[in-house]
């Protein structure tokens, strides 16, 4: 890839995410430099601090595609379900394969000490995936128990989900008896959503 071509498709700065997530899928968020993603990319070493200013901004833009991927990964995950709370344990199951399958922008999505939180990209696509996890409980709020406080289950659910995703892509002990990652990760969820799911039901 040439620094001529990419200004004249205009994919330079997806060129350059993904340039990034690679290096923080190898070192992390905090093992590379600007010029080393242009150098990654194959453009100019200039081109990063042109289209994203700083290393913050970079890794801003990375972790607001990561949120575009998990809404994307939801909205196609829920697509052919009605049920609520099949629903939701699709979700969870779509989270955990965006993580698992991208691990450079799952490296940076929830490490606000790095990012601009007040970037309008980035608080829109962060707010949108967590819009459909809330919208998502509504439902099964409906359904199961109207006085459900459903900002405390959605991050209840999220934290139980980032968790597992945490364990797995850490601790190959979670997936000891040799089955893949991804499916133990749908087998475990599924037992999560149905405990917390008693939680949720009204009392």
């Amino acid at each position: 890839m040439t620094t001529s071509s990419s200004y004249h498709h205009g994919d330079l700065p997806a060129a350059l995410r993904s340039a990034s997530a690679e290096l923080i899928a190898e070192r992390g968020p905090t093992g590379f430099s600007l010029r080393e993603v242009a150098r990654r990319a194959g453009v100019s070493h200039a081109a990063p601090a042109h289209h994203f200013g700083t290393t913050t901004g970079l890794l801003t833009s990375v972790a607001a595609e990561g949120y575009q991927l998990l809404s994307n990964a939801f909205d196609e995950a829920v697509a052919d379900i009605d049920d609520p709370i099949t629903r939701l344990k699709a979700m969870g199951k779509a989270y955990v394969s965006v993580a698992l399958s991208n691990p450079g922008h799952f490296g940076v999505m929830c490490n606000k000490e790095l990012l601009d939180t007040d970037n309008p990209d980035f608080t829109e696509a962060s707010g949108s995936s967590y819009t459909r996890l809330l919208e998502a409980i509504e439902v099964i709020s409906a359904a199961h128990n109207p006085d459900l406080d459903i900002e405390a289950a959605a991050a209840m659910t999220w934290s139980s989900v980032h968790g597992l995703a945490l364990l797995i892509t850490s601790m190959p002990m979670v997936t000891q008896d040799g089955t893949e990652p991804t499916e133990a990760a749908a087998e475990l969820i599924d037992r999560f959503a149905d405990l917390m799911l008693y939680g949720y039901a009204a009392r």
